[in-house]
C-alpha cells in the first residue's frame, strides 16, 4: 500500500474504535444516571463483550502495522493526523513495556480498589486500607522503572500522565511560589473575620427550584442543548464524546443549594470545552481536551473566574430569587459564595483555600514515590502537614487521609492539575481581559463573547496541540503561577478589606 492507503485504512479502523467507545460512554452514562438496577448484570456482560472486541480491534497486527506505517511517514502526515500518530506510538510504547502478568495482577487489584477504600473510610480504618494501597505504591513505583528514561526519570513519569512535559521541578517552583504567597495570606484573611451579615447556610431550596435555576444557568453560558443533555447522578461529572454529544450531570442538595449552582457552573465549564472544539477533529483521537490541567483550567475558568464574579451575580440573582421565592440581597449572595474558612475536606473548600489541599497531596505523593515517607507514615505525615498549611487539627482518618479515592485507584500524578488548571484559567483571565471587558460582556446577560474568546484561544484545536503551546498561543507568553497567586490575593483583598 501506498501512504494514501495505508491513512484511509487506519481511518476505517480509527472510526471502528471511536463507534465502540461511543456505544460504551452511552452505556456508562446510562449506568450513572437512569438505568433500572435490574440490568445490572447484563449491562456488565454486554460491557465485556464491548470492550473484548475493542480490544482485539486495538491490538490488531494490521492496526499495530499502520500505527507503526504512519510513525515511520509522519513527516509525510498533516500536522494534526502527525500529533496524533507520535501520541499514539508514544502510549503503546508505554502500555508495551508493561509485563503481562504485572498488568493483569494489577487489574485484578484494582477491580476492588474502591470497595476497600470506601470500606475503611466508612469505619474510620486506615488498618483495612494499608496493605492494598502498599500495593498500588508498589506497583506505581515499578511503572516507573519500566517507563524511565534518559528524558524522563522518576516522579515525572507519573506527571507526564496528565500533564505533558510539566515536570517535578515545574511543579516545585509553583508550589513553592503558593506555599510563600498564599500560606500566609489565608491565615491574614481568616484572622479579618466573614463579612457578610446574613447567614445563608440555613437557607432550604427544593431540589425542583434547583433544577429550574440550573436550565437558567445553561441559557447565559450558551450550552447549546441540540448537541448536550443534563441529567442527576451522585457525583456531578462530564462525559463527550465529539462536539456532536456533551452530556453534564448535576446533584441537588436542598439545604446546600450554592452546590448545584458551581457544579452545573463548573460542569458547563467542561462541556463548553467539548463543543467548542473543531469538529473537523471529531473522527480523529485529538478530538477532546489537551490535558488533565487544561480541561480543569476551563471547568475552573468558569466556576471561580466568571460564576463566582461580582458581574454573573448580577445576572443569576434576579433569576434564583424568581424560581426560589425569595429576596436575597446581591453583595450578601456575592459574600456567601465566596466565604473563606479553612475545610478539612477538598471538594467543600473555597476558592482561595482549595489550592493548599492539593498542595498538601503533591508534597506527600511526591514523598512516597521518593521513599521519603512509607505507607505506614502516611497518615500521620498527613495530620502533620495539615496543622502546618490549615492551622487545624485531623480528628481522624476518615476526614483526612482516607477523604478522597484517587490515590487508592492508582492516580499518582492526577492531584497537581487541580491547582494548576486553576492556576492557568487565572492567566487565561489576565489575557482575556486585554481584549474584552469581561464584566460588560456579561452584563449583556450570556457569556457568548467569552466563549468565543476562548474557542478561538484554546478550545477549537483540541489535543492536536500540547497544553505549553496552547499558553503560549492563548496568552502570548509561557505560565506564569503570579498571575494566579495576583488574581486571588486582589480578589480577596477586596472582599475582605485587607
Amino acid at each position: 500500500m501506498n501512504l494514501e492507503q495505508i491513512i484511509e485504512r487506519y481511518q476505517q479502523i480509527r472510526q471502528k474504535i471511536k463507534a465502540y467507545h461511543y456505544a460504551m460512554g452511552i452505556i456508562s452514562w446510562d449506568s450513572a444516571t437512569e438505568a433500572p438496577a435490574g440490568c445490572f448484570e447484563k449491562r456488565a456482560e454486554y460491557s465485556g463483550v464491548l470492550s473484548e472486541m475493542l480490544y482485539t480491534l486495538e491490538t490488531s497486527d494490521e492496526y499495530k502495522q499502520l500505527i507503526a506505517q504512519l510513525y515511520e511517514h509522519k513527516d509525510e502526515l498533516d500536522p494534526v493526523l502527525r500529533h496524533e500518530i507520535i501520541e499514539i506510538k508514544r502510549s503503546n510504547d508505554k502500555q508495551n513495556r508493561i509485563p503481562m502478568e504485572e498488568y493483569v495482577s494489577y487489574a485484578t487489584l484494582m477491580a476492588n480498589a474502591e470497595q476497600v477504600w470506601a470500606k475503611a473510610k466508612k469505619e474510620n480504618d486506615y488498618s483495612q486500607f494499608a496493605p492494598l494501597f502498599q500495593k498500588v505504591v508498589d506497583y506505581q513505583k515499578k511503572y516507573v522503572k519500566w517507563q524511565e528514561s534518559d528524558a524522563l526519570k522518576g516522579y515525572d513519569i507519573l506527571l507526564d500522565e496528565y500533564e505533558h512535559d510539566f515536570t517535578t521541578k515545574e511543579y516545585d517552583k509553583f508550589f513553592d511560589c503558593l506555599k510563600r504567597e498564599l500560606v500566609p495570606f489565608v491565615k491574614k484573611v481568616i484572622e479579618k473575620g466573614y463579612p457578610g451579615k446574613e447567614d445563608l447556610t440555613k437557607l432550604v431550596i427544593p431540589a425542583d427550584k434547583q433544577r429550574k435555576v440550573a436550565q437558567e444557568i445553561e441559557k447565559i453560558l450558551c450550552y447549546d442543548l441540540n448537541r448536550g443533555l443534563s441529567k442527576e447522578s451522585e457525583h456531578p461529572f462530564t462525559t463527550g464524546s465529539g462536539t456532536y454529544d456533551v452530556r453534564y450531570t448535576n446533584h441537588f442538595h436542598e439545604d446546600k443549594f450554592e452546590s448545584s449552582i458551581f457544579s452545573a457552573v463548573h460542569e458547563l465549564g467542561h462541556s463548553l470545552y467539548e463543543q467548542q472544539i473543531d469538529p473537523q477533529l471529531d473522527d480523529t483521537f485529538v478530538g477532546g481536551g489537551a490535558s488533565s490541567a487544561m480541561h480543569e483550567s476551563q471547568s475552573r475558568f468558569y466556576e471561580n473566574m466568571i460564576g463566582r464574579s461580582k458581574a454573573f451575580v448580577k445576572v443569576l440573582l434576579p433569576k434564583f430569587n424568581k424560581i426560589c421565592g425569595v429576596d436575597l440581597d446581591e453583595e450578601e449572595f456575592y459574600y456567601h459564595i465566596n466565604k473563606v474558612e479553612n475545610s478539612l475536606i477538598r471538594i467543600e473548600a473555597d476558592e482561595l483555600t482549595y489550592p493548599l489541599h492539593i498542595m498538601l497531596r503533591y508534597d506527600l505523593e511526591r514523598a512516597l514515590m521518593n521513599d521519603e515517607i512509607t505507607v505506614d507514615e502516611l497518615p500521620q505525615e498527613w495530620n502533620k502537614r495539615f496543622k502546618e498549611y490549615f492551622g487545624i487539627e485531623v480528628p481522624n482518618d476518615a476526614v483526612g487521609v482516607l477523604q478522597d479515592i484517587h490515590w487508592g485507584t492508582g492516580l499518582f500524578g492526577y492531584f497537581p492539575t487541580y491547582a494548576l488548571g486553576s492556576a492557568y484559567a487565572a492567566q487565561f483571565y489576565h489575557a482575556m481581559s486585554k481584549d474584552l471587558d469581561i464584566e460588560a460582556s456579561l452584563g449583556e446577560g450570556t457569556t457568548k463573547k467569552i466563549n468565543d474568546w476562548l474557542k478561538e484561544k484554546i478550545h477549537w484545536c483540541g489535543s492536536s496541540r500540547y497544553p505549553k503551546e496552547i499558553m503560549v498561543q492563548a496568552t502570548g507568553e509561557e505560565f506564569d503561577p503570579m498571575y494566579y497567586v495576583e488574581y486571588l490575593k486582589n480578589k480577596y483583598s477586596d472582599m475582605y478589606k485587607i
